[in-house]
């Protein structure tokens, strides 16, 4: 079926409104791999559903270990980017289940890039909130058995290339940021996707047409 940002988030404030666990706060996992579009769906999301209820939304890019946790660890890249890039315990603890078992006052681990460090840093969490979620990996076992809901974007390969390609200029010309995802990233993403298997598993998966505005919807529930 076809559906656009308005329905998305419509569909959502009704599964919000009739969620079975009102003693704490709707969790929603965005989900996909480099490029799909994640970040925007949700800050677009977030615009919509704020002028309806309460809405929380957490980057875990934020939350990424400092360099010396994830780099030249003896370990293969791929290996550092799907297992060392966040501390998965400390941030199932943190987040996931804090926010769960619906504590409303969150103290998270935030990457500073400039500084290469992480500090503490207070978010609120309203009980009547809807929570979404946005990163890669998102369905891995540590994170998983948290969510009230997860949506898997799925983008073409050519766009997603495309996008990382124009974007990752911190890493260098277009060549070094190739490199580096053939090295790195891109193997992480096939790891998860032959272990995980998140398009199987999600609830929902959004096929992006690479615009964002229009998608379509189908999966294990694609009301």
């Amino acid at each position: 079926m076809t559906i656009c940002l308005n329905e998305l988030a419509s569909e959502i404030v009704y599964k919000f409104n009739k969620r079975s666990n009102i003693g704490r706060s709707y969790i929603i996992a965005f989900d996909g791999l480099s490029g799909a579009g994640k970040t925007t769906l949700v800050n677009k999301l977030d615009s919509l559903l704020k002028q309806k209820c309460n809405v929380v939304v957490i980057h875990m890019d934020d939350h990424i270990e400092k360099r010396s946790a994830r780099y030249n660890t003896g370990h293969e890249e791929w290996y550092e980017y799907y297992y060392l890039q966040w501390d998965t315990e400390i941030l199932k603890d943190e987040i996931f289940r804090s926010i769960h078992n619906g504590n409303t006052k969150l103290t998270l681990p935030y990457y500073e890039k400039s500084s290469d460090k992480n500090y503490a840093k207070n978010i609120s969490v309203p009980l009547n909130s809807i929570v979404l979620i946005e990163g890669i990996f998102l369905q891995r076992k540590e994170w998983k058995a948290y969510y009230d809901y997860t949506i898997f974007i799925d983008c073409p390969r050519e766009i997603r290339y495309e996008r990382v390609l124009n974007r990752d200029s911190y890493i260098g010309d277009k060549q070094a940021i190739l490199d580096k995802y053939k090295r790195r990233y891109w193997l992480g993403e096939e790891y998860y996707l032959r272990t995980v298997n998140p398009m199987e598993n999600a609830n929902k998966i959004l096929k992006c047409n690479g615009l964002l505005g229009v998608v379509n919807s189908h999966g294990q529930d694609s009301t």
